[in-house]
């Protein structure tokens, strides 16, 4: 059992982003035909496949031995998830936002993270319509990246801010906003409530230009780790609705719901 702690995060964090960055232009040249409806109802294009397979092959040669847990692959072969406070494993969606990526908005991401003892220590987040990169590491900071024919800049470092005394500003799910994240907002009337797709919502808290993104409804871990990771990693938080830690790694990879902050979390 191979463990990956901060400073081995560290050294993948080039080799990681570029095989993000890949992906992202694997997606873009692919387009979002040959759509079908998955087993569980939610759609897939020919692009997330494409990219799983790359971000997969990438991560066997960068990191031998560290299991692999993703979207795409999870539907055909149920993942082997490795216990134990030291294991880790890399969690995938090589195409977050599918619905917004067939539609057409350039809200859709892909997203890489490294869970290690049932936490997300690591993440990058590229959206490839942007030209944009958000990574982190849990303890060593968050930066942004840009994008420009092909090419990567230089990086940025990002933080959340603290939180307003007037309006807040509230990221909300553009394809998934439930009755009961809908009745939690009644509690910030007077906030400012932002529609986003994928994880670019973790990402807006993460570089301060958001407060709070609430989803109370179930999701996927592949949806959530890695920007839990970089929001972490920025100064923010990730927690159930009862403020208690995310279980990652359960049964059926559900992550009943969750809130994610821009303040620190606080014991």
């Amino acid at each position: 059992m191979r463990t990956l702690d901060a400073a081995a995060c560290t050294a993948l964090l080039e080799p990681l982003t570029a095989v993000g960055v890949s992906a992202a232009q694997a997606i873009l040249q692919a387009g979002a035909g040959g759509a079908r409806r998955k087993a569980d109802g939610s759609p897939v294009t020919k692009a997330d496949e494409i990219a799983d397979d790359m971000i997969r092959d990438a991560l066997v040669r960068l990191a031998p031995g560290v299991p692999i847990v993703s979207e795409e692959h999870a539907e055909r072969e149920k993942p082997k998830i490795p216990a134990g406070k030291d294991a880790s494993y890399f969690l995938v969606d090589p195409l977050d936002g599918t619905r917004e990526f067939i539609a057409g908005s350039d809200e859709y991401t892909v997203n890489i993270a490294v869970v290690t003892g049932g936490v997300p220590r690591f993440g990058v987040i590229v959206a490839p319509a942007m030209g944009q990169v958000w990574r982190g590491i849990a303890g060593r900071g968050a930066e942004r990246l840009e994008i420009t024919g092909g090419k990567i800049s230089a990086p940025s470092k990002i933080h959340t801010r603290p939180r307003p005394a007037d309006q807040l500003v509230v990221m909300v799910s553009r394809s998934h906003l439930e009755p009961r994240t809908r009745a939690y907002l009644e509690n910030f009337l007077q906030a400012k409530l932002v529609q986003c797709g994928s994880s670019v919502k973790f990402c807006r808290l993460a570089e301060g230009a958001a407060d709070l993104y609430p989803r109370l409804s179930p999701t996927r871990d592949w949806d959530v780790a890695a920007g839990h990771a970089i929001l972490t990693a920025a100064g923010g938080h990730v927690a159930s609705p009862g403020r208690s830690p995310l279980a990652y790694g359960g049964a059926d990879l559900l992550i009943p719901g969750f809130i994610a902050s821009g303040e620190a979390a606080t014991a």
